[in-house]
């Protein structure tokens, strides 16, 4: 089973999906006339986490929050760990590389989601790339599919891996059995899907600039203890990039491929952008212009990828640890690499990081998953109680599993739902790019950006009536 997953693996990563994420990176990012460079600083402006208090919205602060709880995961802990492990440092560059040029894609993919979103069973927004894959290309079908995908992947997949990363955590670090922590785990996860998605959107609005800020607390304290070693592994990071590091022992060719489709895959699989995620949760904030969301969700890229990535890598690096030969992997080797700097707590410390970042994941992911449900059948409360309760089953499931399965798993399914959505945006990137421009143009005017839906012909038709035209009046 291993061996056929690692097929279908390598097939989807290494000959189809790092040139399809970075060649559609860098592609709408020229389009765009390198307005996600050039407007990079508006990134941290407050304007675009103004709501337009429609209620029937949500805040962007709160869509950033939810976002977040799902982009940041064991997949910046584990994952950047692992991809070190087998790319060398040279995978961190490229890390950065993907999530420079994603930026553009995140831009596009949350401003097609808040152009084309629709109001769900209880009178609020929804949407996501299922809904521009049905409205805007007219395709239900691929709509359907993906939606499929999402569940599957958000709802059990996905969950199963946070599940399993924190059962291992408890395990190795504080010495808890696997299955105490799959029976206190899912009845945690119970009482918050049953809170309902309100539930979970407050949660993520108050946990993850909580979590985000300790981490990065950590890293600093970390590196500090390790600061003249800095220079040094900032220069190693360039050199495995190109391989330089490895041209003296003629692995070059290995060494750089290693890198590159190491550092990309985790960089994807962290900020998920491309994959259709995050548009789930951007569809769901009360904005005056589409291309808000955008702008918002590339600013969850940048401290996604950038920012808690290269927090860990620098804590791994700099503290020497994958100087040892023996080395360990995975959450064993940030624990070595942070135990110098906090001898007797780091065990503790770490472990509440795991649960923090893979709890939060689950949060987020449920959502997408409950709301690509309802994009391809309205179901009833009793069908909605089976979806939470075989999630729930799964997260206790998950922490029993084999962690490299997971792994595999969630890397095949993350491909082909940014296969399905990159194609889409790509077919949509005409509406969009003017929608941005509109944006921008309205920006340097110094106006508020105001969407109007008439400017733009191609759209007759293909939105839902009253979602911009008949928006109720500021309270």
């Amino acid at each position: 089973m291993n061996d056929l997953l690692d097929f279908f693996d390598t097939i989807l990563w290494s000959s189809i999906l790092i040139y399809l994420l970075f060649g559609t990176g860098i592609y709408l990012t020229f389009r765009l006339g390198l307005i996600p460079l050039r407007r990079f600083a508006h990134l941290f402006s407050l304007s675009h986490f103004a709501s337009n208090h429609d209620p029937r919205g949500v805040s962007p602060w709160r869509i950033l929050c939810l976002s977040l709880a799902s982009r940041i995961g064991t997949g910046n802990l584990t994952g950047v760990a692992i991809a070190i492990t087998l790319g060398g440092p040279g995978a961190v560059f490229w890390m950065w590389v993907i999530g420079v040029f994603s930026m553009a894609t995140a831009l596009i993919e949350n401003t097609l989601a808040q152009i084309y979103k629709g109001i769900g069973t209880r009178g609020k927004f929804r949407g996501g790339p299922a809904d521009y894959m049905e409205k805007g290309l007219g395709m239900r079908w691929m709509g359907v599919l993906f939606s499929l995908l999402m569940v599957l992947s958000c709802g059990f997949i996905f969950s199963a891996l946070q599940a399993n990363s924190i059962a291992q955590a408890s395990f190795h670090l504080l010495h808890v059995p696997v299955l105490t922590t799959a029976f206190i785990l899912a009845s945690l996860v119970a009482l918050m899907i049953f809170g309902g998605i309100r539930a979970i959107v407050w949660l993520s609005s108050w946990l993850i600039p909580l979590m985000a800020f300790a981490f990065l607390l950590l890293a600093l304290w970390v590196i500090g203890h390790h600061i003249g070693q800095l220079p040094r592994v900032l220069m190693l990071v360039f050199k495995s990039a190109f391989g330089l590091q490895e041209a003296a022992s003629g692995a070059l060719a290995y060494g750089v491929t290693q890198a590159i489709t190491q550092g990309m895959q985790r960089g994807a699989f962290a900020s998920e952008t491309g994959v259709g995620s995050s548009p789930n949760a951007a569809a769901m904030a009360s904005v005056s212009h589409p291309a808000a969301m955008g702008f918002n969700q590339m600013l969850a890229v940048f401290i996604d990828t950038v920012v808690i990535c290269t927090a860990t890598a620098l804590i791994v690096l700099t503290s020497g640890v994958l100087d040892n030969p023996d080395a360990p992997s995975g959450i064993r080797l940030i624990r070595e690499a942070i135990s110098p700097s906090m001898p007797g707590w780091s065990h503790i410390v770490l472990a509440v990081l795991v649960f923090s970042f893979a709890f939060t994941s689950i949060a987020g992911n449920y959502v997408y998953a409950e709301n690509n449900l309802s994009f391809v059948h309205r179901a009833a409360p009793v069908k909605l109680l089976i979806f939470r309760l075989l999630v729930i089953a799964m997260v206790f499931c998950g922490c029993l599993m084999e962690l490299q399965l997971l792994w595999k798993l969630a890397d095949i399914f993350m491909a082909l739902m940014a296969i399905l959505n990159l194609t889409a945006l790509l077919l949509l990137s005409g509406v969009a790019v003017k929608v941005v421009k509109d944006y921008d143009r309205q920006r340097r005017m110094g106006k508020t950006p105001v969407f109007n839906p008439d400017h733009y012909p191609e759209l007759r038709g293909q939105l839902d009536p009253g979602i911009w035209d008949k928006r109720p009046p500021p309270r």
